[in-house]
């Protein structure tokens, strides 16, 4: 079956331990206008592929996320990725726009939530972590498309979700907003 609806889709990316998939936990048990998929349930060792750049794993990631929009309602994909490991696969096509939201923080509240609050001690995770949220930093701008971050910080799991959940809605209502243009 081949998904026929193409609605928007919306990624929130993120380090580990960014609050990403906490504040999406939130708007999965809360939400009811668009679905939250946390891409963690569909990995499997099989698509432990860093040397093309995880591409399987991205592309069922997608096929999925589309056809659960058959429903009629947007997908949120929690997911640490970036556009360039989404824009260039034919899934793409299967959505009319992706819109990509980065969840980052300091340094030194990482370390704690990776340390205290997960309890991860692997130093190889740790460092990991840290980089991808220092690039998402540097480089959201400048990707195609560009990512809008969000700096949670300072902020709750549960301000984080109001504000994640600002972000998709005015996107959808823009999505709207254009497609009843013609």
């Amino acid at each position: 079956m081949k998904p026929t609806k193409r609605l928007p889709l919306f990624i929130v990316t993120g380090a580990s331990c960014a609050g990403k998939s906490t504040a999406c936990e939130i708007l999965f048990r809360e939400e009811t206008d668009y679905i939250v998929l946390e891409s963690d349930v569909i990995w499997n060792d099989v698509y432990d592929t860093p040397d093309d750049d995880y591409r399987a794993y991205r592309q069922v990631q997608l096929r999925l996320c589309a056809h659960i929009a058959q429903a009629g309602k947007p997908v949120v994909l929690v997911s640490g990725t970036t556009p360039k490991q989404q824009e260039p696969l034919p899934e793409r096509a299967l959505f009319c726009e992706i819109h990509y939201l980065a969840v980052v923080c300091d340094d030194d509240t990482m370390l704690d939530r990776v340390t205290s609050g997960r309890n991860i001690a692997d130093q190889a995770h740790l460092t990991s972590s840290l980089h991808f949220n220092r690039w998402l930093k540097e480089h959201a701008a400048a990707t195609t498309p560009p990512m809008q971050l969000l700096d949670n910080t300072n902020l709750t799991p549960e301000e984080t979700a109001k504000k994640v959940d600002a972000w998709i809605r005015a996107a959808m209502e823009e999505h709207d907003h254009s497609t009843s243009r013609g």
